[in-house]
């Protein structure tokens, strides 16, 4: 099987696509599939090919790219939930949460965090501040260590801690507040920290151009002087354990609203919004096409920006 980039297939009106409501943010999927199926499942390990009639077994991925798929999934779930709660970047605080020592310990990782939102809440109920719903990522470092990522969400406009503060409430190392103004799709942008990494100081960026594994972002040092820095797109996942679960979140967290219709009304809906984002993705086996994807995002918040 083969997967490859095209370019982009629009569904005509009537076309049935599937709609994924994240808060501003707004998918349409539309597929393309190719007349009859040439293949029957028969179970989990075997199938029948339609054309000749042979019983056939399926070509497994190995564990550890299932492992990465696993990942990959798992991060299009977290940004898919971000969008959908992070409506208001003034009504939220990105935490970043850090160790002072080589922290590699993952059952601890989780357990600290759960002490620190426990002695968190208690902390605005004392000050009588809102309680607030959170989503919480980890971030595994090249040399083993974690760190962790929370988006608290409060009901208004977030109340100001200062960081000092927010470090003794954590008591592990160092704390940071990232603003999320200024960012149009902060699950995507979320989701890429956590799935990318920086390259090496010392790589020449000019020769990954054009390599489709590396991304060249503008940067600010700590000495607040602007550059470019060269971003190894998915160097992270390699990182995470089997099993290990990339985010939690709490009870009040919304899920997305998935459902299907044709484009026709899918596009009333959107009314203004204004697409940030298309692919279009062909499957193909022995040369044959089996399925064409077609992806569009949309931001709610930019209707009134368009025509600008």
């Amino acid at each position: 099987m083969r997967s490859e980039k095209i370019a982009n297939v629009r569904p005509p009106p009537e076309s049935m696509v599937t709609v994924k409501k994240c808060g501003n943010i707004t998918e349409l999927r539309y597929q393309q599939c190719s007349m009859g199926g040439s293949i029957q499942k028969w179970d989990k390990d075997n199938y029948i090919d339609l054309k000749t009639g042979e019983f056939k077994e399926f070509k497994h991925s190995d564990v550890r790219v299932s492992h990465l798929e696993n990942i990959s999934r798992s991060l299009r779930n977290l940004r898919d939930i971000i969008n959908t709660n992070v409506t208001i970047p003034d009504n939220c605080q990105w935490v970043t949460l850090t160790y002072r020592e080589n922290m590699t310990d993952t059952k601890r990782l989780y357990s600290d965090f759960h002490n620190f939102n426990k002695r968190y809440q208690n902390y605005l109920k004392k000050n009588n501040l809102p309680k607030c719903e959170y989503i919480a990522a980890a971030e595994p470092q090249g040399r083993g260590a974690w760190h962790l990522h929370i988006i608290f969400i409060f009901p208004e406009f977030s109340p100001f801690i200062e960081n000092d503060t927010l470090a003794k409430i954590w008591g592990q190392g160092f704390v940071k507040i990232t603003s999320l103004k200024n960012v149009d799709n902060i699950g995507v942008y979320l989701s890429a920290y956590l799935g990318d990494m920086e390259a090496p100081k010392d790589i020449d960026i000019e020769k990954f151009k054009e390599n489709n594994k590396f991304k060249i972002v503008n940067a600010v040092d700590e000495n607040g002087i602007k550059g470019k820095k060269a971003i190894i797109k998915g160097a992270r996942l390699y990182f995470y354990p089997t099993g290990f679960n990339i985010y939690r979140h709490s009870r009040g967290i919304k899920r997305p609203e998935i459902y299907e219709t044709t484009e026709a009304e899918a596009m009333q809906k959107l009314g203004g919004a204004v697409l940030t984002y298309e692919k279009t993705v062909q499957l193909s086996d022995d040369g044959k096409v089996i399925n064409q994807i077609n992806y569009r995002h949309f931001n709610d918040l930019k209707k009134e920006k368009k025509g600008e």
